[in-house]
């Protein structure tokens, strides 16, 4: 298959991540979590985000999302979240089956919640008969590609706490986001008050494995028992540790981060001016939604695989990563470009 822009998740593996899995596949270390790097690890993520910190391993970004909110609540509790959210579109309802707990969605115009949106859910507090928000579920970057300034987080932050609930963020591409704003995790997570975080390595040149960070030291109580009920629990955990080790400890997630957002401006420049493509949202990470009449991205998808966002709407999603390289860039607008001039002969 060769790279397109479907997603990230379809990138290859980093070259260090790989030479780090090789390196932990000597001799015999103990398991679930007991051994050297998942140690190192943990004062590695403390780093990070600082020393109140704690991070657990999991298998994959469902259950780091599931796991985060699970701590978070109870059955009767509701999670407040975008409509577009993926806990909302994409989890297949894995955090309503799990948690037992009623999502409230919030519909939006950029994929971003505000103290304003979140008010219209803010009723029947004590009522028995209604579930009773305790979280706020926010991605960052949000799902359609685009960021919290560190100030609209903050604001956020403030009034979630104000109305006794809890923040948690959806990372899933938290590195892009860090680089785009040029800030640091601490600085975008714990420093604007989050008190959980799904954080997400896969989609940045991981081969597997996400980390569930909890920054509010009353959610780790008991966490252990929920990852293994949550059949999160990695036997062999050494060569998940291996990989963040190397995402952590040499900035491999900074470089990944700086070139797919990098290569996905170039996308942006490559296409922006095709007749027939309208640039939907801004391209702030390595997204870039487009919508354009339905035959043209029919064509297109005779060539390359990605995914319609909004059939409804024609909308479509690009993903760029951290493998992508000009040339696909360049093949990829010049494919465009003869479909737009085909289609536009013949209307």
């Amino acid at each position: 298959m060769k790279r397109g822009f479907g997603s990230d998740n379809h990138s290859g593996i980093s070259p260090e991540v790989i030479e780090a899995i090789q390196k932990a596949n000597t001799e015999h270390a103990l398991a679930y979590g007991d051994d050297e790097l998942s140690s190192e690890v943990e004062k590695l993520f403390k780093e990070h985000f600082g020393e109140q910190t704690t991070a657990y391993m999991v298998f994959n970004g469902t259950g780091a999302n599931v796991l985060c909110i699970d701590s978070m609540l109870r059955s009767h509790n509701a999670v407040i979240c975008a409509e577009t959210a993926h806990i909302n579109v994409d989890e297949c309802g894995a955090p309503q089956r799990i948690t037992g707990a009623k999502l409230l969605t919030v519909a939006t115009p950029d994929g971003k919640l505000t103290p304003e949106l979140i008010k219209q859910h803010l009723h029947g507090i004590g009522f028995q008969h209604h579930s009773q928000p305790r979280v706020v579920s926010v991605a960052q970057p949000t799902e359609l590609g685009t960021l919290y300034t560190l100030d609209e987080l903050k604001e956020l932050s403030d009034f979630v706490h104000a109305n006794d609930m809890l923040l948690h963020i959806d990372g899933a591409r938290l590195a892009n986001a860090a680089v785009a704003l040029g800030c640091t995790f601490r600085e975008m997570t714990t420093d604007i008050g989050a008190d959980a975080i799904s954080f997400g390595g896969t989609k940045n040149g991981l081969m597997m494995g996400e980390s569930v960070v909890l920054l509010n030291p009353i959610l780790k109580e008991d966490f252990l028992y929920r990852r293994k009920q949550a059949m999160q629990l990695c036997s062999k955990m050494r060569f998940v540790a291996a990989q963040f080790k190397a995402y952590l400890e040499t900035d491999l997630w900074k470089r990944n981060a700086q070139h797919s957002n990098a290569m996905a401006q170039l996308l942006y420049s490559s296409v922006k001016d095709i007749p027939g493509v309208d640039i939907v949202y801004p391209v702030q990470v390595n997204a870039v939604f487009a919508r354009m009449p339905r035959t043209m991205w029919k064509n297109l998808l005779e060539h390359y695989f990605f995914y319609d966002w909004d059939e409804a709407k024609n909308e479509v999603r690009w993903m760029c990563s951290f493998d992508t390289q000009e040339s696909d860039i360049l093949a990829f607008s010049d494919c465009l470009k003869a479909i737009s001039n085909e289609y536009h002969k013949d209307v």
